[in-house]
């Protein structure tokens, strides 16, 4: 931990020699007080993490942005690598919005069968690629099909990863149509939520159809929206 240390140092006065004629001179002002700091935003009390997997998707990833940003909306994208480096601009946008960029492996694969070489390859080429794209590393790893054992846990240990899963299943990847979509995230959520949805890895224009009655929904209940930072 690094120490500062603060000085005082002693005021000397030198007294010199005035011609009886000249007035002294007034005082300076005293200096004015300083402004106050900005004031942060508090995180809301009551609140869901929206989080998207399998992107970044040049059909979907940009109509995504902009419905989130309509509804001032945060949220949390778990990338492919292998599609970063196909479309390094969305992983950036994605970041320069507020949104937070995590780790979903290199190809979707399923961490639970992979060898350690090949578990690190996933996730340390995956970091490099959103590294590439808005310089900094993800601390945050989404194991695809959510699946995890102690092998799994241990290896994203060692490679510095928190795991984060989901609690509220949109199952839109199924594509059940826009109203189930919709009737899976509200029937289930509360405070505290953290919501799935998908941003590619196929055809989302259910999620997108879905997505803009979710936001209206939540935000008429009261839910703010928190991103997610390991």
């Amino acid at each position: 931990m690094m120490m500062v240390v603060s000085a005082v140092i002693g005021t000397v006065v030198v007294a010199a020699a005035r011609n009886p004629s000249q007035q002294p001179q007034s005082a300076p002002p005293p200096p004015a007080p300083p402004s106050a700091a900005p004031v942060k935003a508090a995180f809301p009390t009551k609140y869901v993490v929206l989080t998207f997997d399998d992107g970044p998707d040049a059909a979907y990833t940009p109509k995504i942005l902009d419905i989130l940003a309509t509804y001032e909306a945060k949220a949390t994208f778990f990338e492919v690598g292998k599609n970063v480096t196909k479309h390094p601009e969305l992983s950036k946008r994605i970041h320069d919005a507020g949104h937070s960029v995590q780790n979903h492996t290199w190809t979707h694969a399923d961490l639970r069968h992979l060898s350690a070489t090949a578990f690190r390859q996933q996730v340390t080429s995956t970091d490099q690629a959103i590294q590439a794209a808005i310089g900094s590393t993800p601390g945050c790893l989404r194991p695809p099909y959510g699946g995890m054992d102690p092998t799994v846990r241990q290896r994203a240990k060692a490679l510095g990863k928190d795991l984060v899963v989901w609690t509220v299943d949109s199952r839109d990847w199924t594509k059940p149509g826009t109203t189930a979509i919709v009737q899976r995230v509200l029937k289930n959520v509360h405070s505290g939520s953290v919501i799935l949805m998908h941003d590619g890895g196929g055809n989302r224009t259910q999620t997108i159809a879905a997505l803009p009655t979710i936001l209206k929904s939540l935000k008429a209940k009261g839910y703010g929206f928190r991103t997610l930072t390991c």
